[in-house]
């Protein structure tokens, strides 16, 4: 073999080598990238930071604390005179505030403060037990405002924020997510709660329940805690915004919430009381009971009788009948579909007014 041929033999070895070389390195940077297609953006996203602080900052100003003013001839005004009673969240640049009515009931001079350090003497502008609502009122400029969309409707899983003032130790934010909605009944038949996981304490009832953009979405009014209140851990309600606003309205109009009554008791249709009443099927409201002074007994509705229709709509439960009787004006005239020994008829009542004593 002379020189030449051992050159380009050589030659070859050597290019192939780099051919070889060249292919298992770009194999290798594929099979990487297919492996581990993420790796490099994991790595970026592993250094944000998830963070609710513009949301907070949108809402937070507008949520107060609320203390009763104990004043003793004997003594000077100080700060130790207040007692905290919880909190409330300014609605209008005219300065009505919504809370709950079991927050100020018993309070004889009310007092609220800003997070801006500003203090107000309060009044109460109207309250309603039935859905644990009060409206009080300040005299103040620049008063910040919490924004709202009554259109958004809150689902489960929603991340919320509920501020207020737990205990009087100023203001906190807890997190949580919407666990449940249409909880209703717990003090009043017209209340669909939101429920969350959401810490509300003592002193965080009439705060703010806010979504993770700060828009205001309920109310806090209650919790229910699992092994005791120390234990930290419950479950808690708020009133959705689109009810607590509306009655908000209705209070400062009147100064309570004006609804309609018929005087009778009713319970959902069963299957067993559907077969012995001969029904087509379990949509309805059977009446049980009749107050005698009522508009119910004046118009002859009776025990028995199914309530099918309220003015033309079809009623599927009793919760749906009662609403839409509180929301019929006293005085107007309503119709009730009924089904009375396996026929129908309408029956014409005169509604009436039903209170509720503060």
């Amino acid at each position: 073999m002379n020189i030449k041929n051992i050159f380009l033999y050589l030659a070859k070895a050597v290019l192939f080598g780099l051919v070889i070389a060249g292919v298992f390195l770009l194999f290798n940077k594929l099979w990487q990238h297919d492996s581990f297609p993420n790796l490099s953006i994991q790595t970026q996203q592993s250094t944000k930071v998830i963070s609710f602080s513009k949301a907070v900052r949108n809402a937070a100003p507008a949520v107060v604390n609320i203390y009763s003013l104990s004043i003793d001839q004997q003594r000077p005004l100080t700060s130790s005179s207040l007692q905290g009673l919880g909190s409330g969240v300014i609605m209008s640049h005219e300065g009505y505030i919504l809370t709950n009515y079991h927050v100020i009931k018993k309070a004889d001079e009310i007092v609220v403060a800003l997070q801006d350090g500003r203090k107000f003497t309060s009044e109460v502008v109207g309250s309603d037990p039935e859905t644990d609502l009060s409206v009080i009122k300040i005299e103040g400029d620049n008063l910040p405002l919490v924004p709202i969309n009554l259109n958004k409707t809150p689902k489960v899983g929603d991340l919320v924020l509920a501020i207020g003032n737990p205990y009087n130790l100023g203001q906190t934010i807890t997190q949580g997510i919407i666990s449940a909605t249409g909880r209703n009944g717990l003090s009043s038949g017209f209340l669909d709660f939101l429920q969350t996981d959401a810490a509300i304490n003592a002193g965080n009832s009439g705060g703010a329940l806010i979504d993770s953009t700060g828009e205001l979405i309920g109310i806090n009014t209650a919790a229910f805690q699992v092994g005791g209140e120390s234990s930290g851990n419950g479950i808690s309600f708020a009133i959705p915004i689109k009810l607590a606003h509306s009655i908000m309205g209705k209070l400062i109009e009147h100064g309570r919430v004006i609804r309609g009554a018929l005087g009778f008791s009713g319970e959902a249709l069963n299957p067993v009381v559907a077969q012995i009443l001969n029904l087509p099927d379990l949509n309805g409201v059977l009446v049980t009971d009749i107050d005698p002074d009522g508009p119910a007994a004046r118009s002859d509705l009776m025990p028995r009788d199914v309530i099918i229709r309220y003015n033309g709509e079809d009623i599927p439960g009793t919760e749906i009948l009662m609403d839409r009787i509180a929301e019929t004006l006293p005085g107007d005239k309503a119709i009730l579909t009924v089904i009375r020994g396996g026929k129908e008829q309408a029956i014409e009542v005169i509604v009436g007014e039903k209170y509720s004593p503060l």
